[in-house]
């Protein structure tokens, strides 16, 4: 069985997912954006109100994954922030100028995250060389890598996710994300037999379809 995780932006669609089946949520603010940190008073509220595992993503902003200091700090301490509010996991990391991961500025998330697992999130779809990314991510202590291939969607990036599926191992978890919906997850798993893959919550029924389509035994 597939899990099935959901991006939410509000209590509202947490509660939906939940309902629907979803076996995670990745709570963010402003996902039009790509997503960026949500508010403290929102991840207290859905660790309250939620029965499966909360991952918080942590990102300042929108617009790219390049950090400076005075941003590597806010992140390490909104971090620290989520992980008293009772964050079940962390959805983070920075890349270089040059859009090779930096790994510095990831590991130090890493740390900071202080045994919670740590997802790092598209950014790996921005770099040069998916597979000399995802070494350097392990290398990092993250947990889970979210990708879509490298390409615009899941779907079009399904041989380069497949092939991160079998680099990785055991060593990390791929999670497919990008486009991912209940008219397409079928397709997208028996191409790749990912274990996890990320949809953004839009409608209640649609992802307890989603849900159930993701519980198939692959075909491969």
């Amino acid at each position: 069985m597939t899990l099935v995780e959901a991006a939410v932006e509000n209590l509202h669609s947490a509660r939906s997912a939940e309902r629907a089946g979803a076996g995670r949520i990745e709570l963010c603010a402003s996902l039009v954006d790509g997503g960026t940190t949500p508010a403290t008073d929102l991840i207290a509220a859905a660790k309250r109100q939620a029965r499966i595992p909360v991952f918080v993503l942590v990102r300042p902003r929108a617009g790219g994954f390049v950090y400076s200091d005075a941003e590597l700090d806010a992140m390490l301490r909104d971090i620290a922030l989520a992980r008293t509010l009772g964050a079940d996991g962390i959805v983070t990391g920075a890349l270089r100028t040059d859009h090779t991961v930096d790994t510095a500025k990831t590991a130090a998330l890493v740390k900071a995250a202080k045994g919670l697992p740590v997802t790092f999130h598209r950014a790996l779809d921005s770099t040069p060389d998916l597979a000399e990314a995802l070494e350097q991510v392990i290398q990092c202590g993250a947990s889970r890598v979210l990708t879509s291939g490298g390409a615009p969607n899941a779907m079009e990036g399904a041989d380069a996710i497949a092939a991160l599926i079998k680099q990785a191992s055991a060593r990390i978890t791929i999670v497919a994300g990008g486009g991912v919906r209940d008219h397409n997850v079928r397709g997208l798993l028996d191409r790749t037999s990912a274990s996890e893959v990320h949809s953004r919550m839009l409608d209640e029924e649609k992802m307890r379809k989603l849900v159930s389509l993701a519980a198939k035994p692959n075909r491969s």
